[in-house]
């Protein structure tokens, strides 16, 4: 089978990727430098690289490369989309919450940032969560295709009337104006299951992807058999991973010397 060799630089940003992955994994064990490190280091990262991602993708294009038309020492006013600099001061008015004087300039765009977002927001959010969910319940049981192509296949009959009938039985477990008795409660307790299914399902899907990210984790510290250039570095291979290992091998024996340590004096 064919293999590339990886670069060295490749393989020191690998390792130092490798080392991160098991600093945050050390955090299982208890807080630690290298745990802290690694932490500060995601968080400084990140934010570093989404305000240059909102410099290129937000103020460049929908700021400054609308009013380049205009004179920086008039403030852009001689531009043909002059009022762009309205949006651009209610800007630079949030930054006055660093002072204490004059924070109550911020309370403005906050408060116009805060209307406007709720009025897409609520409109958009009742459609998806609320009005998408009402249709799915109440389309037409196909009563000429009820079991359709397989086990609960979504365009057979069956599971448009198990998805209406289990609506209701939800809506029934909800429903505390009458005493939860006789067929009443039997289905509320269908309506019981309906919900723990639901639940359980989306707790799995989020395990699921959770699970999936540490096996690409898992997959990045696997550099061994990913290319060849072990083969030709095996040395170099090796006295890192020796130091990696090293480090955290190190780590646990101090803790365990300082428990030890503990234990003598309780």
């Amino acid at each position: 089978m064919e293999t590339t060799t990886m670069s060295m630089g490749t393989f020191l940003w690998t390792s130092l990727g490798a080392f991160l992955t098991l600093g945050i994994f050390s955090f299982l064990y208890k807080d630690n430098p290298f745990y802290k490190f690694a932490e500060h280091l995601v968080v400084g990262v990140s934010a570093g690289y989404f305000v240059i991602i909102l410099w290129h993708n937000g103020l460049q294009p929908n700021l400054f490369n609308r009013l380049n038309d205009g004179n920086f020492y008039l403030l852009w006013l001689n531009s043909a989309h002059w009022w762009y600099i309205i949006p651009a001061i209610l800007g630079v008015m949030m930054w006055t919450r660093f002072s204490h004087k004059y924070s109550w300039v911020s309370r403005w765009p906050i408060a116009m940032y805060i209307g406007i977002a709720t009025g897409l927001a609520i409109p958009l959010e009742m459609k998806n969560r609320v009005l998408t969910q009402l249709y799915a319940s109440m389309r037409d049981v196909q009563w000429n295709n009820f079991l359709g192509n397989g086990f609960l296949d979504n365009t057979a009959g069956f599971s448009q009337l198990l998805v209406f009938v289990g609506t209701i039985a939800a809506l029934f477990y909800f429903f505390f104006s009458k005493e939860h008795t006789g067929a009443f409660k039997g289905v509320a307790k269908f309506g019981i299951w309906i919900l723990m299914i639901g639940f359980g399902a989306s707790f799995g899907y989020t395990v699921m992807a959770r699970i999936s990210l540490f096996a690409q984790r898992i997959q990045i510290l696997d550099l061994y058999t990913e290319s060849s250039w072990a083969d030709s570095a095996p040395g170099t291979f090796l006295f890192v991973w020796f130091i990696v290992f090293g480090i955290f091998i190190l780590l646990a024996l101090v803790e365990f010397i300082r428990w030890l340590g503990r234990a003598k004096t309780a």
